[in-house]
């Protein structure tokens, strides 16, 4: 929604923490372009409804029973081919959102968790709820970190997180240089609005052209060589099964997401 100047969107999957379901992602993609394309608005806020921002990828079975990403049935070709088409599309998420004219804040209004902790790595400004947790628990069943949590903050950083997949909260985000400011949980809104209305101020040439200086001179300082070879890398993750995930897959068939979730933790 559009509203002085200002577009909201917002992941609405609260039952699941937001979880990312392919149409989901689809449909925050249109709605980049949605705003960009609206001359109402000069600013995107991107947040969650509900206790998330956005738990990630959805990790629960597809309409067939098995997980994405389950090799059953599937030779060694098929299964490298898949992941090598999907992760070799995660550098042109983050590329589309530089694009975009306008600025994207994240108001992160829980967890943020997988996909959605690099969503809000993405976004041009990120604001904090003091309940914000984030996360890339993902790496526990065998998964990438993202090239942009290094770039952002450093790779001893990058690596005490991503080498572990454990939680850290909003204060530790801000203490890493991960988001902007941290804020109380019932201001969150309030306070993304008071930046993006700041930003709005300014003319809208000097916004659009001074995002681009930032987000294209990162991309030209070898940031988007970086996330090519995350993709390459990632997909060799994605694609190194091995006993212990056929472990976790068989524990998702045959007693839920609950139990492999709590298996892989």
């Amino acid at each position: 929604e559009v509203d002085d100047s200002i577009a909201t969107i917002t992941l609405n999957r609260p039952k699941v923490m937001n979880a990312l379901s392919p149409n989901l992602e689809v449909e925050i993609h249109q709605a980049f372009d949605e705003a960009d394309a609206d001359p109402k608005a000069r600013v995107i806020i991107l947040t969650g409804e509900g206790a998330g921002f956005c738990a990630g990828y959805d990790q629960g079975p597809r309409d067939d029973g098995k997980k994405k990403g389950d090799p059953t049935g599937k030779s060694i070709a098929e299964f490298i081919e898949g992941w090598q088409r999907n992760d070799g599309e995660a550098a042109n998420k983050w590329v589309h959102m530089w694009k975009l004219g306008k600025p994207i804040i994240a108001a992160v209004n829980g967890w943020a968790m997988g996909g959605g902790f690099w969503y809000q790595l993405a976004a041009d400004l990120t604001i904090a709820s003091d309940k914000a947790v984030f996360a890339q628990p993902e790496v526990r069943h065998i998964s990438n970190s993202s090239y942009l949590f290094t770039a952002l903050c450093g790779w001893k950083v990058a690596n005490r997180w991503a080498l572990t997949g454990d939680h850290f909260d909003a204060e530790e985000a801000y203490r890493i240089g991960m988001v902007n400011e941290v804020v109380l949980h019932d201001k969150l809104m309030e306070r993304s609005r008071e930046l993006a209305a700041r930003i709005a101020l300014v003319p809208e040439p000097a916004v659009r052209l001074n995002k681009a200086i930032a987000m294209q001179g990162l991309q030209s300082s070898g940031v988007y060589a970086a996330l090519l070879t995350e993709g390459a890398l990632g997909a060799l993750a994605h694609s190194s099964h091995n006993d212990y995930r056929e472990e976790l897959y068989e524990t998702m068939r045959t007693e839920g997401v609950r139990a492999y979730l709590q298996k892989r933790d």
